[in-house]
């Protein structure tokens, strides 16, 4: 099993640790409630070194992701990112990442907790000859994430980086502790995320800096439990349970956001395209809210009267609303708000109403 350079620091703390892919990650630190209440009002700070990293050099880097990856990068410059996925032929999710484009490499960081699969894919289409290198820096590299309406404020005052203004999936350089790094906008909470990318030589100076700068605000640690409430709370869907090879991109809400249609081809791109084009979709990512039921497993069927009409993706308590909440996807004809169905948890069969997504959003 791996674990992070910051293994001791989680325990110390009294992490309860649970597996997820490979790696030994905190679910909690003894009260996950807590934890979400400090992202919602004030901070807390998350481990994220298992997530995939993938650095990409080399004089072909930019064109070969271009001819591979659904989204269109060759409008980026250095500082700047943009979501993305990677398809298979029949247009079906096999990965889900943010892009991050620097002067002299491509970073790829998965939005969600998928191991090697980013890099394990995307290695299959580096064909003999094509100037790009591919490294895996899961291990390499540790990802710490800042969350909360103090985020900004303790990153600055941790490291003297400035990221009030910095546009979601956009970085700016840094050095920590002698390290180069990379502090990022990101979208995990619906609150301010900010993640610091560093080498794992780093990790534990920067992430000792964030608890000391966050002190005065009553920065937390975070666990995997708190965070998936807070994601779900903010209607995000991730890589692993919602976007997966069940899933086309359209389906779950991604247009505008983690595909092109009309960058031109890559694979997958002909059937994204006509979806587009025939207004075919047959799927759509909801929010639900479950009535008098426990918190359904990831795969749990939908129905609608007798009949099953879709599953579950994503499910957890939110503390916000003091209610189970889930991820779906219905077939669309059942997908709007107020729409009432049925989930099937545990040998019985439970209420569920369609929700616009996000369930939360900051006032």
């Amino acid at each position: 099993m791996k674990h992070s350079r910051l293994q001791d620091h989680h325990a110390r703390l009294g992490a309860a640790f649970e597996d997820v892919t490979g790696w030994t990650v905190p679910a909690h630190y003894g009260d996950p409630v807590a934890e979400h209440r400090a992202v919602r009002h004030s901070v807390g700070l998350a481990d994220l070194s298992h997530r995939g990293k993938v650095r990409v050099t080399g004089d072909d880097r930019v064109k070969w992701l271009q001819s591979v990856i659904s989204n269109d990068i060759l409008p980026l410059q250095p500082g700047q990112g943009r979501y993305s996925g990677f398809l298979s032929h029949k247009g079906k999710m096999l990965a889900y990442f943010r892009v991050y484009v620097q002067a002299d490499a491509v970073m790829l960081e998965d939005a969600g907790e998928t191991g090697d699969a980013t890099y394990n894919a995307l290695r299959k289409f580096l064909l003999y000859g094509t100037k790009a290198k591919m490294e895996n820096c899961a291990e390499s590299w540790g990802l710490l994430l800042v969350s909360g309406p103090k985020a900004a404020l303790v990153v600055k005052a941790a490291f003297g980086t400035d990221v009030e203004d910095l546009k979601p999936v956009n970085f700016v350089p840094a050095t920590i502790g002698g390290q180069g790094a990379m502090v990022m906008r990101t979208e995990e909470t619906g609150e301010q995320d900010i993640e610091i990318l560093i080498p794992a030589d780093g990790l534990v100076p920067a992430w000792e800096r964030l608890m000391e700068a966050g002190a005065p605000h009553g920065i937390k640690p975070v666990g995997s439990q708190a965070r998936e409430a807070l994601r779900i709370e903010a209607g995000i869907p991730k890589a692993g349970p919602d976007l997966n090879e069940e899933i086309v991109p359209p389906e779950a809400n991604l247009e505008g956001k983690a595909f092109s249609l009309t960058k031109g081809c890559y694979p997958g791109q002909e059937v994204v395209a006509r979806m587009d084009t025939y207004g075919n979709v047959r799927r759509k990512l909801v929010g639900l809210l479950l009535k008098d039921s426990t918190i359904p497993p990831r795969g749990a069927k939908l129905f609608s009267g007798d009949r099953e009409i879709g599953w579950i993706s994503s499910a957890t308590r939110s503390p916000q609303l003091d209610a189970v909440i889930a991820l779906g996807f219905p077939l669309r004809d059942f997908s709007a708000a107020g729409t009432v169905l049925r989930i099937e948890a545990e040998g019985a069969r439970y209420d569920a109403t369609v929700q616009a997504l996000p369930f939360y959003t900051r006032g």
